[in-house]
């Protein structure tokens, strides 16, 4: 059975290796045995083998990866509300999606509807579910109005796009190469503009003026400073990430004379301040838009489990049109 393992921190193309581990045995009354169908590379899973993520790295080896779409192959006798065959979501947020096969708890499984793409269902949960509560984590832009979000062509940003589009709200989406506005704006983009100096100019242009209350962050380092400018006073900067490698720069003008407040977003506590009850309405508002095509993200490009490194270093790139996945090539 083949699997991923990293034994240090590093360039993830570099660090990784791929192993031949022992077979999972038979799943307890409570468990099942599932195999993995796909899995996305997703930044926090290169900001994992980096040393880099929000959460400490644990111990190693370990089996990166944090979420997938598998498929029931047995459960134990006391699971009832999955069957073998059955396609499931795998959300590991301690990692350890990447490898062939595995017992999960049954609790932590679902059976997803039959019909949806494979590759779809690998990513619909973290990423979507991350559009969504960011777009609700503070006072909610109402019908109309505008929200602002670099690294737009993630796909994090292509879910908010369609999440923000289905709710009325308008959305600024900021790249930072030319040639990505078409694909935008056909997932439901009003503006897409390109990072520069002088980005709050244009934003103030496009917008007629308008304010602008919230601001999606995924990159940090003056691109959040950018962001921030572009804000109404007292709006709100949220942050996600930091794929600069850089901190998140605010002006001080900003902080003190137009009051926005910043905060941090992670999807992990934040699925747990909703709790069960919230967990299930919000993968309850995702599964059918994901099942139907309405909510999807694009893909540049597959690869199996032992063709890790160059999965890795291909998800490395900045210039990707799409998601790169590991997909399990005899499913």
């Amino acid at each position: 059975m083949k699997r991923v393992i990293m034994d240090r921190c590093g360039a993830p193309a570099e660090v990784i290796r791929i192993e031949d581990g022992p077979e999972p045995g038979d799943p307890g009354p409570h468990e099942a045995l599932v195999e993995l169908v796909a899995s996305p590379i997703h930044p926090a899973d290169l900001l994992t083998i980096m040393g880099m993520y929000a959460s400490e790295t644990g111990p190693l080896p370990k089996v990166p990866g944090k979420e997938g779409v598998g498929k029931v192959l047995s459960v134990g006798h006391l699971v009832k509300h999955i069957k073998p065959g059955d396609l499931t979501p795998v959300l590991l947020t301690n990692d350890g999606v990447w490898q062939e096969r595995q017992v999960l708890p049954a609790e932590d499984l679902l059976a997803l509807p039959p019909g949806g793409d494979v590759l779809q269902y690998a990513m619909a949960f973290a990423n979507p579910a991350t559009a969504l509560l960011m777009l609700r984590e503070v006072p909610a832009p109402a019908l109309g109005e505008w929200v602002i979000q670099n690294a737009a062509n993630s796909s994090v940003g292509q879910y908010l796009i369609q999440l923000a589009k289905r709710n009325g709200i308008r959305t600024i989406n900021v790249v930072r190469r030319e040639g990505l506005a078409g694909a935008l704006h056909n997932l439901g983009a009003d503006v897409v503009l390109v990072d520069g100096p002088d980005l709050p100019r244009r934003v103030a242009r496009v917008t007629g003026g308008a304010k602008v209350k919230l601001a999606i962050d995924a990159i940090s380092g003056d691109a959040s400073a950018r962001l921030a400018a572009c804000l109404a006073p007292g709006g709100a900067l949220l942050n996600y990430g930091m794929m600069s490698g850089k901190n998140l720069q605010v002006s001080p003008a900003h902080l003190i004379g137009g009051g926005i407040v910043v905060k941090g977003f992670w999807l992990p506590p934040a699925m747990a301040k909703i709790g069960a009850d919230g967990r299930a309405k919000v993968f309850g508002e995702l599964i059918p838009l994901v099942v139907t095509g309405t909510l999807k993200a694009q893909v540049e490009a597959t690869y199996p489990l032992d063709r890790a490194k160059e999965a890795l270093a291909h998800a490395s790139r900045s210039e990707r049109k799409g998601k790169v996945l590991f997909k399990n090539a005899q499913i």
